[in-house]
């Protein structure tokens, strides 16, 4: 049986009466882990307040304008089942194959330079 849990505002420093600028999903929407769920801003820097586990939005206790300092009940958030969450992990694994590929072009261009010099 799926749990409900109670997403609350994590430490946001010494901030206190934060106002909620974003709001980034509805219920019935599904999140994965560290999916952004809303955003504050405080007078010196705006922030993301991600989910802490895969699930589905039941409830959202806020509404754009709000208030919110640490440990505000944000957001309800029915667990996902552990199956939910093997497609998730899979669709993370190519990751780091896209960093490598990335990591190696800019090697390309320098060998191509290298290849077409001719001394003088």
């Amino acid at each position: 049986m799926a749990s409900l849990t109670e997403v609350k505002v994590p430490d946001i420093g010494d901030f206190k009466d934060v106002p909620v600028i974003e709001i980034h999903v509805k219920p019935g929407d599904t999140v994965k882990a560290e999916d952004s769920l809303m955003t504050l801003e405080s007078d010196k820097a705006t922030m993301d307040v991600p989910a802490p586990a895969a699930g589905i939005v039941k409830e959202v206790k806020v509404k754009l304008g709000d208030k919110v300092s640490e440990g505000s009940v944000i957001v309800l958030l029915e667990a996902a089942a552990a199956v939910e969450g093997a497609p998730a992990q899979a669709a993370a694994a190519p990751a780091p194959a896209a960093t490598q590929t990335a990591t190696a072009l800019p090697a390309t261009p320098a060998a191509s330079a290298a290849a077409d010099y001719r001394p003088t």
